[in-house]
């Protein structure tokens, strides 16, 4: 294949992307279900009947192409995901948004897990746990702007939700790494200059490879991040340091998944987590991330996922399943993070509110899918229902939210001073 044959998909699939984003961003959902709602048309191009216009679009070689533009994708999403979270976040949200967050991970996860055994949708107690674990992802992108429409963003209820959901990426991150590095590929992959006992690992090798990634990751970090105040200190608002900051993400995403099989996608995060939070020119370098990977890379990223939409493994019993699944999506985060808050000393009425703002789901919990059908521990067939997630919780939280405030004043109506509310606080 000549290499100029992928520039027509790409024109496509980025200009729909954009499009059908807008259109979802304009009715009030988020952009990702516009650019996925833009790739399930694409993917209706493969039933029209040339062999040679869906060789255009769906050839080997193209797919190939597109798999490679969707993991940098990927990769890029993650590490914007770890530049964003805060750490003085983590530090200020005391006891609360810690046992939210534990609740929140915990109930959807068993929930999950309980659902694909009882329907056998996994095979075997890891492919059961990873579909528990899809479910831990929360995105308060929603929430968050619902909040701040309302003007209660700065009240109680807005900040243990965005200090909740910034614990719950991290917690989330490490649950799919454990999970993934059991995986028989994680421990397959291993490069080859590492000792027989190592690449044949045990359980607690795995653990301990895990546990290894984490330590060197930190250590180096610290090194890092010297070399990177100094380089910002002698050359501020210059484009060697983002592009410096995408050469350490990539760097910890390959050593991620190949020495110590941990999903590439962790490494890139705990980059991110890294490279974020105290240094001057973050903002920089995740303004400059955002702009390389959602011109391009991410939105090929959702719409492969659009066009590889797969109902082969579809049947009554998985139909089943997967309905199920997605109410259990919905109550996991409700039940779990609302009992939480109400342990935690919050009303009634404030508890079920972190309930509501904490259920919305976007492109983490794809990315969890994505590399669970890659690990083969997930049916391709939970896509649609994965969708249904994203669909349903955007459109549920910020109803149910406004409904919960109704006849109540802003605060910034009500007397009480409001800091600016950063809409940015937490993104997914």
């Amino acid at each position: 294949m000549a290499a100029y044959e992928i520039l027509l998909p790409l024109a496509l699939i980025l200009c729909l992307t954009k499009l059908f984003a807008l259109g979802a961003h304009r009715i009030g959902f988020p952009a990702v279900i516009g650019m996925l709602l833009a790739g399930l048309l694409i993917g209706f191009l493969k039933y029209i009947p040339s062999e040679s216009f869906r060789r255009i679009f769906f050839g080997e070689q193209i797919r190939e192409w597109l798999s490679v533009f969707a993991k940098i994708g990927v990769v890029l999403i993650m590490f914007s995901t770890g530049l964003g979270t805060n750490l003085k976040t983590l530090k200020a949200s005391g006891g609360a948004s810690v046992v939210i967050t534990l609740f929140g991970v915990i109930v959807p996860m068993a929930l999950g897990t309980l659902v694909s055994y009882l329907f056998g949708a996994g095979e075997g107690l890891l492919s059961h746990l990873f579909y528990g674990a899809i479910l831990t992802a929360t995105s308060v992108s929603v929430t968050v702007a619902t909040l701040k429409e309302l003007g209660k963003l700065e009240t109680k209820v807005g900040t243990s939700i965005v200090a909740a959901a910034v614990i719950d990426d991290v917690i989330g991150i490490v649950v799919l790494s454990v999970l993934t590095g059991f995986t028989p590929t994680a421990s397959g992959e291993s490069v080859s200059f590492l000792p027989d006992w190592w690449e044949n690992a045990k359980w607690w090798l795995v653990i301990i490879k895990i546990v290894c990634f984490f330590v060197l990751a930190v250590a180096l970090g610290l090194f890092l991040r010297k070399r990177f105040s100094k380089i910002e200190n002698k050359y501020p608002h210059n484009r060697r340091v983002p592009i410096l900051a995408i050469c350490v993400c990539y760097a910890y995403a390959y050593v991620a998944e190949k020495i110590f099989g941990v999903a590439d996608i962790t490494g890139a995060y705990v980059a991110g987590l890294i490279l974020g939070g105290t240094l001057r020119e973050t903002p920089y370098v995740e303004v400059k991330t955002d702009v390389l990977g959602y011109m391009v890379f991410s939105p090929i990223f959702f719409a492969t996922i659009g066009m590889n939409l797969d109902f082969s493994g579809f049947s009554g019993a998985f139909a089943g399943f997967g309905l199920c699944y997605v109410l259990v999506a919905v109550a996991g985060k409700l039940i779990g993070c609302g009992a939480a808050a109400k342990l935690c000393g919050f009303s009634t009425k404030d508890s079920y509110r972190v309930g509501c703002g904490m259920m919305v789901r976007a492109e983490v919990v794809l990315i969890c899918t994505d590399k669970g059908i890659s690990s083969g521990l997930v049916s391709p067939a939970v896509y649609p229902f994965v969708f249904m997630i994203i669909i349903v919780t955007s459109v549920l939280a910020p109803l149910l939210l406004k409904f919960s405030y109704k006849g109540e004043l802003p605060l910034r109506q009500s007397g009480v001073a409001s800091a600016p509310a950063d809409q940015d606080a937490h993104k997914n």
